[in-house]
């Protein structure tokens, strides 16, 4: 694979200046044209052997466009914060906004090689990593984004010179580490791991462009020749991309219009919210003594969580007035302030607009040891953006393998998730809107989009059904809570809590 980067290609000065001038000029104007159309980020990840060229490669790309809209990230060793959370918290923290450029240096593709290639990891696990790698890059690329991936070659003797000129500049070899040499001594397997590298993730919609980085000038130019062209290949195919999926979301939604029946309704097919017993119920005594039982148990899981590490992600979805606020503070109410956060999410602003709609979720992924309760979440894609026309059919579609995905990477970490979809009746909910009316401490809950959202009861209804079929798996599985009675329905939140957590800790 790599025999094409080592035939020692070269250019000279008096034509790296002939082609640089107009590449830099260029390469500025299609900066400018990608951040003011503002549809899509660019993200560009360098990768390659030691010595290759990648962070001076890096450094002229920031010279010849404008630096304050590129965005250089060089990882290293995960710090305690970042370790504590899934590995792909911090790429996906680090992805620009649309219109912007970002720069990844050693980034995803780092820990997996060297892993694998010192023994770490096995096949198996190497290619799971792998597939992960490949699902963060489609998820991307499926909202726009444009990924591309240089890998930076040079041989084992190139290697070697460059190692030892720098080791021998007392102006640089403080760049240089004891693992250098080791990974020099280690260069062939170093090469059959990138060879799996690039074959397996390789795609059309992010590829790997592999560079000859021996010459400065030529890898040089080389880098940024191919940037300009996919930069303008990415900029004219959005316009086309966006064209299309306008006139085929309209396509979806004439189609949507014709199979309503003569009254211009869908027909209303049975849901598995249909299934629950909306009776159940505690009285009030006995409620009084189960709320005490399981608030002294749930504090202290939580506690013990906390020593252990181990973090907590719950998720509350469910209609208007579904008792969602009421069941959150049952929970707080047993639990040490300073480990837990409630985030409650509804539209999103227009910084979290620039980015993939899971970037605002991943930013609130807990640190070891601690709660994060999410008053809606992820799920707004296929419910609310979904039935009010803020996701086109293949936006929402998509989302749930994505959110699968993003579900199984937290899991994968460690953490306890437990997800809630808290439901009552319609008529339920027409009683609750009405007391809050009526209620002066309570009033400020009620606005006009309650009342819209309820017209639509049976598009909601049916968009939960389908987004529990889709992602109710075996490792996260919804819990379906009947809270027509509210005292009930608290007593089952906090009890699935317990029990989740009690398997979590081993007590």
């Amino acid at each position: 694979m790599f025999q094409t980067a080592e035939l020692g290609q070269k250019i000279s000065k008096k034509e790296f200046k002939r082609r640089e001038l107009p590449l830099w000029e260029n390469l500025l104007g299609l900066q400018q044209k990608l951040r003011h159309q503002g549809k899509s980020p660019v993200l560009i990840d360098f990768a390659g052997v030691r010595g290759a060229g990648k962070g001076t490669s890096v450094n002229l790309l920031n010279k010849w466009m404008d630096a304050r809209w590129i965005v250089t990230h060089a990882y290293t060793e995960p710090s305690d914060e970042e370790a504590e959370r899934p590995t792909f918290w911090r790429f996906w923290r680090h992805m620009p906004p649309r219109g912007q450029i970002g720069i990844h240096l050693s980034g995803r593709y780092s820990r997996p090689l060297l892993d694998f290639v010192h023994g770490r990891t096995d096949q198996v696990e190497f290619t799971h990593e792998l597939d992960r790698i490949n699902a963060f890059e489609k998820a991307q690329a499926d909202d726009g984004a444009m990924v591309l991936k240089f890998w930076m070659h040079i041989s084992r003797d190139v290697q070697k010179k460059r190692l030892e000129l720098l080791e021998n500049d007392p102006l640089r070899s403080w760049r240089m580490s004891p693992e250098d040499w080791k990974h020099w001594e280690m260069y062939d397997k170093f090469i059959e791991a990138a060879e799996r590298i690039i074959s397996y993730t390789n795609t059309g919609h992010a590829p790997w462009e592999i560079i000859e980085g021996e010459d400065f000038r030529y890898r040089s130019l080389r880098v940024g020749e191919i940037l300009q062209e996919r930069l303008e290949r990415h900029l004219m195919t959005q316009d086309i991309r966006e064209k299309y999926l306008a006139e085929l979301r309209k396509e979806v939604d004439k189609d949507s219009e014709e199979g309503s029946d003569s009254n211009g309704s869908l027909s209303i097919p049975k849901t598995i919210m249909d299934g629950l017993d909306l009776s159940l119920k505690l009285e009030k005594k006995e409620y009084k003594e189960k709320i005490a039982h399981y608030q002294a148990r749930l504090a202290h899981l939580h506690q013990r969580a906390a020593q252990r590490k181990i973090s907590t992600t719950l998720v509350f979805e469910g209609p208007d007035a579904g008792g969602k606020g009421g069941a959150i503070r049952r929970i707080t109410g047993a639990l040490d302030a300073r480990y837990y956060k409630v985030y409650p999410f509804a539209a999103p602003t227009e910084i979290e607009n620039a980015h993939h709609y899971l970037w605002r979720f991943w930013n609130c992924v807990p640190r070891a040891g601690r709660m994060t309760i999410f008053d809606r979440s992820w799920y707004g894609r296929v419910l609310v953006e979904r039935i009010e026309g803020f996701a086109g059919d293949d936006e929402w579609r998509r989302a749930f393998a994505e959110i699968n995905e993003f579900e199984d990477q937290l899991i994968e970490h460690g953490v306890v998730l437990a997800k809630y979809w808290m439901h009552i009746s319609k008529d339920e909910q027409l009683r609750r809107f009405e007391a809050r009316e009526e209620t002066p401490h309570k009033r400020w809950k009620l606005c006009d989009e309650d009342w819209r959202n309820r017209e639509k009861w049976e598009d909601y209804a049916l968009a939960a059904h389908e987004m529990i079929q889709q992602t109710s798996v075996q490792n996260s599985p919804w819990i379906l809570v009947e809270n027509e009675n509210k005292s009930y329905g608290r007593i089952k939140v906090i009890r699935t809590l317990c029990d989740a957590l009690e398997k979590a800790v081993g007590d």
